[in-house]
């Protein structure tokens, strides 16, 4: 997110995107993850389940749990769980709750379980990606995840793996084997689509540029991409002449424009271009 002076405008743009992120997880599970009785992905995952078999509404299970958790992190965490994770914990849940109430659905959109699968761990993997790219979550079992990090040495990642199995599991007794093979398949590939989103939101080109005029491939960086760079001297291995190293990094739409000015200015330059995904500096990630 593009860096905001003001601190109202920063905390409104981060509390903008939190919504919007939440917003795609609600389409995602309300429209396409509860009617087909997909049971994977934590505290959604098990009110599909439970919803079945009591018959109780999986939107008000999905904020009585959340609000449950919530009270256990502001126990175990204190003034430092986030204001973040309980506005996102709760607007799920009770946007959730609201379009069981405006939009009740008694079936799936389409006679397609497979495709529907594909946007049940798509949109809820997308807007996961972007809270964590911003440092935020949805609570839900990332709350059970942060008390035990802070109180036990138990590996979190397998805890959160078996919370996800026992769901996708029961899935089986309580709708059948088909449904059951299809939550086992969205809960192989949901770590691997929030992976890949993440990676491909903070991707960016990295250069390492060789040249031997320097001065207006830098001057470009610095003043019209708004980027800075490094450079350091070298000594071709075959000519032994003397060149110059420009190491930067930018997104990907200003790499694009720098590799075309470069091919421009000095067609000669050689580029290296290489990709990266996690970059801690200014400008760019700062933890």
């Amino acid at each position: 997110m593009k860096e905001l002076k003001n601190p109202f405008w920063r905390m409104a743009a981060e509390y903008g995107v939190i919504t919007l992120s939440i917003w795609i997880m609600v389409v995602g599970i309300y429209f396409f993850k509860f009617p087909n009785h997909f049971a994977f992905g934590g505290v959604t995952g098990f009110s599909t389940v439970v919803s079945e078999a009591t018959r109780w509404s999986a939107g008000d299970f999905t904020f009585i749990v959340n609000t449950a958790l919530l009270l256990l992190g502001f126990i175990f965490l204190g003034k430092g769980f986030g204001l973040k994770t309980v506005y996102a914990s709760m607007l799920m849940s009770v946007s959730l709750s609201v379009l069981e109430r405006i939009c009740p659905l008694a079936r799936p959109l389409t006679e397609e379980p497979l495709l529907e699968l594909l946007f049940a761990i798509f949109l809820p993997a997308v807007g996961t990606a972007i809270l964590f790219n911003i440092g935020a979550s949805s609570g839900g079992t990332d709350i059970i995840a942060m008390i035990l990090k802070k109180h036990t040495s138990l590996n979190i990642g397998t805890v959160l793996m078996l919370v996800d199995v026992a769901a996708v599991a029961s899935s089986f007794f309580i709708f059948g084997p088909e449904t059951g093979l299809f939550s086992t398949i969205g809960l192989a590939a949901k770590s691997l689509v929030i992976d890949d989103v993440i990676q491909n939101i903070n991707l960016c080109k990295c250069f390492n540029i060789i040249c031997d005029n320097p001065d207006p491939i830098c001057d470009y960086i610095i003043n019209t991409l708004h980027r800075s760079a490094t450079v350091y001297h070298a000594q071709g291995a075959f000519s032994h002449n003397e060149k110059t190293v420009i190491m930067t990094t930018m997104k990907r739409s200003q790499a694009l424009k720098l590799r075309n000015y470069i091919r421009g200015i000095e067609p000669t330059a050689f580029m290296l271009i290489s990709n990266s995904s996690e970059i801690i500096g200014k400008g760019f990630l700062t933890n």
